[in-house]
């Protein structure tokens, strides 16, 4: 197997606890896929429960469109697999749901571009293996779905792996402090990039990002009614609780709620008690106008989020998200005891791992006593372009994910030093982590054949966008 070149390592650390566990636990042992003994498709209908009932199908028909779409929507069924692989015993709070698509660039409270970790809806504490572990899973994934072939979704998990590697090295010499201060910002990524394409790419992605803002946002979300701002039902993917356009089954226990407005206004004012001053007096200054219920990403589909609408008194818009939390499905295999409140889980794992936050970030009991966590809607946000990479490119955001991911455990667990002298400076833990993901994207593959043919037969329902938008149409 051909491997990219490495980058320059730093001075190897002092020993500590992880070698200790390294020689109990061999490298070797990392590429078990752990108890694979399960019915897939029961899984889904376990995590698909407590959702709105008409939107499963959609979350269905979204993970229908390949294996890597199944993989993305199903954090569940390797939460469980990993829970029976053996791991060095170095626990901390990790993502929990770290794969390739989970990767970004938003701007921070100063208006850097950062790129990091950005959805933390099951961060959990667990071994910090749990995390590449996903991570290279999805690029070999994705790898088979762009056609490339086994040799370069190889070279993908050896540039996520070497790259964590070196990185973690160099975090293990830092003091804790310069650890917390990292940033990878784009600047930093174009400043260390050699080659004129990623050049390109990295500059265009920075001039995008410019242009994601609230205000570009407002005249495709919203239509005027009057004195206040509307937001346009679209179902399936916005439209108003209430509304004749609404999702919710006339059952809906939300529906039956008979002040609605009222319990929404208690969950916001839950929320504001959340920030700190000077947060909940920037707030104050913004009136708001509208709430809708929005349906998000793959695996969220059917969780409860909702964007709300509020204006200054320039006529500048803030969209704030607010999204249902519920327990972690690393928790879930890992034996802990559900939270106090799951939005402040997800809040306080998100700002212990990112090196910066959205200054919005905060949680609240929403009606009927449902954990809510919010941030903004939009803010200068990036996703990755996957489809569009050739596989010299992937590997080089390969190596990006295996950078910031190094950074976020370093940040999160204070435990570089450890963390570096289990990886080693040989390719063994490498090595593994290849055998892993190829041997896991195999299952992969089969559990969503299961997953498929349980859609074929009427076992599960599954629709797509564009089938349940045409409900809608006159």
């Amino acid at each position: 197997m051909k491997k990219p070149q490495k980058i320059e390592r730093a001075a190897a650390p002092a020993e500590s606890g992880g070698a200790v566990t390294s020689r109990r636990v061999p490298r070797s042992q990392q590429s078990e896929i752990g108890n694979v003994d399960r019915d897939p498709v029961e899984l889904l209908k376990l995590s698909s429960a407590d959702r709105v009932e008409r939107l499963v199908p959609l979350r269905y028909g979204r993970m229908l469109a390949s294996p890597f779409a199944f993989f993305r929507g199903s954090a569940i069924i390797q939460a469980h697999d990993l829970a029976g692989t053996p791991d060095s015993g170095l626990v901390f709070q990790i993502c929990g749901d770290c794969h390739l698509a989970n990767f970004g660039g938003f701007a921070t409270p100063e208006r850097r571009l950062l790129f990091d970790l950005n959805d933390f809806d099951e961060t959990s504490e667990a071994p910090w293996e749990w995390d590449i572990k996903r991570l290279v899973v999805s690029f070999v994934l994705a790898a088979r779905n762009l056609g490339f072939k086994q040799r370069q979704a190889e070279e993908l998990v050896y540039a996520v792996a070497q790259s964590y590697q070196s990185r973690m090295q160099a975090y293990a010499e830092m003091s804790i402090l310069e650890t917390w201060y990292e940033q990878i910002t784009l600047e930093r990524v174009l400043a260390e990039s050699t080659e004129p394409e990623v050049q390109r790419r990295v500059r265009r992605a920075m001039e995008r990002a410019s242009t994601r803002t609230h205000e570009s946002l407002l005249p495709k979300l919203t239509r005027r009614d009057g004195d206040r701002l509307i937001i346009l039902d679209a179902p399936p993917a916005v439209f108003h609780i209430r509304g004749e356009q609404t999702l919710f089954s006339p059952d809906d226990e939300l529906l039956k709620l008979k002040d609605l407005e009222g319990a929404q206004a208690a969950a916001f004012s839950d929320y504001l008690s959340t920030l700190a001053l000077d947060r909940r007096r920037l707030l104050g200054y913004f009136t708001f106008q509208d709430l809708a219920f929005k349906v998000v990403g793959v695996g969220s589909v059917g969780t409860r989020c909702v964007i709300v609408l509020m204006m200054d008194r320039h006529d500048k818009p803030l969209f704030l998200q607010f999204k249902e939390a519920s327990q972690s499905v690393i928790a879930r295999y890992r034996g802990k005891r559900k939270s106090g409140h799951e939005g402040q889980r997800v809040v306080e794992g998100q700002r212990l791992m990112q090196a910066a936050s959205d200054p919005f970030l905060g949680w609240a009991k929403g009606p009927l006593g449902r954990h809510f966590y919010a941030r903004q809607l939009r803010d200068m946000k990036l996703s990755p372009q996957i489809e569009l990479m050739d596989a010299d490119m992937l590997a080089r955001y390969g190596g990006l994910c295996g950078w910031v991911l190094a950074r976020a455990h370093a940040k999160a667990s204070g435990l570089a030093a450890e963390i570096s002298d289990y990886f080693g400076r040989s390719d063994r833990m490498s090595e593994a982590l290849i055998a892993y993901s190829n041997r896991y994207a195999d299952q992969v593959e089969h559990d969503y054949a299961r997953f498929a043919a349980a859609c074929r037969s009427g076992q599960l329902e599954a629709r797509t966008d564009e089938d349940m938008a045409a409900d809608f149409r006159i």
